[in-house]
């Protein structure tokens, strides 16, 4: 598996390229408030509709010039805080503090194997927890992709190559929810489950009767997927994976900042969801597992260009990097790492 590969996928499906200050996509936007940088996040026709509310003046929601002058004069805490409650997808650049680990484990029980092969309940859409489904269903899961008749992936409305490459390897259920009759068949899945991939906000599953603490001690792993946390103040706030990787300080800096891949929280996060889920199933155990994307986003900017703890060697058979118990082989070293430190010709900049 190529990680670096894997953040690039959905740009290679939709030729996405670096647009600055702008996101790949080209919904989210780094503006300047008064006292730092905000992303703003606008991916959906109500989100462009809340921008005056956002802002407090009757200016046309299209007049961008008039709200990033209002936005200049408001302060990063009131631009999050006035953007949360409306629903916004708005975050403080690098506001996010660097974690110890990319997730939290809560509740640790000895795991129930219900099967031979790891059935997994994936709930998730869009890419991160996708990602995750994905990986474990190539490494041997049975994986479920759940759908709802009234709300279906929306990674559907993008390209079909790069949805059928996230799933298909899953097996598709579909679930006429919120419907009773579909919330009880939702729940004998999960009951059968070894593991459950989820990326709703915690209050969705509370409205549908379902216990994630129980389901947890009953011996299955669950894995949440949240934009800032499962709990505490931030748990409701809606986090894509642009705005949430600025928040976890992942970006070029400078003045704007300037966006790191396309959404490239997402595959982060769905890169760190399969590593613990597959190491819970491996080890029999469960646990209630949040992995948000801008903490998984800041850990990883916060991680970035550390020492290299176990050296690479060149040994009979080629590279390879020295771990505790056996060498595990890897690619050659590469010219590219050293670019950055060379002189650049006149009139060339970096990019």
């Amino acid at each position: 598996m190529d990680p670096v590969a894997l953040t690039a996928q959905r740009a290679a499906f939709t030729g996405f390229s670096r647009r600055g200050s702008r996101s790949a996509g080209g919904y989210a936007q780094m503006v300047r408030a008064l006292d730092g940088w905000v992303v703003l996040n606008l991916p959906r026709r109500c989100d462009v509709e809340a921008l005056p509310a956002l802002v407090g003046a009757a200016v046309p929601a299209g007049d961008w010039s008039s709200i990033e002058s209002r936005i200049a004069s408001m302060t990063v805490a009131d631009v999050v805080q006035q953007g949360s409650e409306l629903g916004l997808a708005v975050a403080a650049v690098g506001a996010t503090p660097v974690p110890g680990l990319p997730w939290n484990v809560h509740g640790e029980v000895p795991a129930r194997r219900r099967g031979r092969e790891p059935l997994v309940v994936d709930l998730t859409s869009l890419w991160a927890g996708p990602l995750a489904g994905g990986l474990l269903a190539e490494a041997g899961c049975r994986v479920l992709k759940v759908e709802s008749t009234g709300r279906p992936d929306g990674a559907r409305r993008g390209p079909a190559g790069f949805f059928d490459l996230l799933n298909q390897c899953k097996e598709s259920v579909i679930l006429d929810l919120p419907t009773p009759g579909a919330v009880d068949r939702l729940r004998d899945l999960i009951a059968e489950a070894d593991l459950v991939l989820e990326a709703s906000r915690p209050r969705v599953m509370r409205q549908w009767g379902i216990d994630v603490d129980a389901v947890v001690a009953a011996g299955t792993v669950w894995v949440s997927i949240t934009g800032h946390g499962r709990n505490g103040p931030q748990s409701n706030r809606i986090a894509f994976g642009d705005d949430a990787a600025a928040s976890g300080g992942l970006v070029v800096a400078g003045d704007p900042p300037m966006f790191v891949g396309d959404a490239i929280a997402d595959p982060i996060a769905g890169l760190v969801t399969a590593a613990v889920a597959a190491h819970l199933l491996a080890e029999g155990r469960a646990a209630l597992v949040d992995v948000s994307l801008a903490g998984a986003s800041a850990w990883v900017a916060g991680n970035a260009g550390a020492p290299v703890e176990r050296p690479v060697v060149r040994g009979c058979e080629g590279w390879a990097v020295e771990l505790a118990d056996r060498p595990i082989a890897v690619r050659p070293p590469t010219a590219l790492g050293r670019l950055a430190s060379l002189p650049q010709p006149a009139g060339m900049k970096r990019s």
